[in-house]
């Protein structure tokens, strides 16, 4: 079982000022994502009624729970508080995203491939290219693991968008939560504050996901063609 707690609101700060592709649309984004479901999924969205209700997500079939935020780490924080205190199995996997992810159809099957074959803490879809780019990560060395049919990678960090299984979030809850103080959540030091705590992060290559922003879309693929 996948369960996705999918982030939503009407204006936020944190991302007002990216740059964003000529096709960057998010109800078309969140239209897309909803087609890639399978019988192995559930979906709930959290929205963040600060800036209003004026949103997209209010026109479509899905369980939506309310929250008045505010900021990007007090809506994490918000969606954290809330599925750690469920009754959910130990070995669901749950998968927070965030508005502006663009998902290929199989996405669902190639993580439950990865949480089955590989038994990683967390996982992600998105394949960030600042790792093949960037001057810190000149001398980063990855160990590379093979499932049935896909290639997996460790990776030191990665965005809000992320799963692991219940169990390991109920284990990391309190790391989690010390990252969402301030406006925006510290994704890339509570990542490397869980490797530092015994912790693993691996990303399957190619990418199942992209984040949708101009200079960071996941590599070797035409995300455009996918909408």
């Amino acid at each position: 079982m996948i369960r996705i707690f999918q982030r939503h609101c009407q204006f936020s700060s944190n991302s007002v000022n990216k740059q964003r592709p000529g096709w960057f649309d998010r109800e078309a984004i969140f239209d897309s994502f909803v087609k890639t479901f399978t019988k192995d999924v559930v979906y709930k969205a959290f929205y963040d009624i600060t800036s209003g209700r004026d949103h997209f997500i209010f026109n479509k079939n899905v369980y939506i729970i309310e929250r008045e935020s505010g900021t990007e780490a007090k809506s994490f924080t918000s969606v954290l508080k809330y599925v750690v205190e469920q009754d959910y199995e130990d070995s669901d996997i749950i998968y927070f995203v965030e508005d502006d992810y663009l998902h290929k159809d199989g996405w669902v099957d190639i993580l439950l491939e990865g949480v089955n074959e590989i038994g990683a803490d967390y996982y992600t879809l998105y394949d960030h290219p600042d790792k093949y780019y960037l001057p810190m990560y000149e001398e980063l060395q990855s160990k590379i693991i093979a499932t049935s049919s896909i290639h997996w990678r460790t990776t030191p960090s990665t965005t809000c968008t992320f799963a692991c299984t219940f169990k390991t979030l109920k284990k990391y809850i309190d790391l989690h939560l010390k990252f969402c103080s301030g406006t925006f959540t510290k994704d890339h030091q509570m990542f490397t504050e869980l490797w530092s705590q015994g912790s693993n992060l691996v990303s399957c290559i190619p990418g199942y996901s992209t984040h949708v922003e101009a200079n960071m879309l996941t590599p070797t693929i035409n995300w455009n063609k996918l909408l």
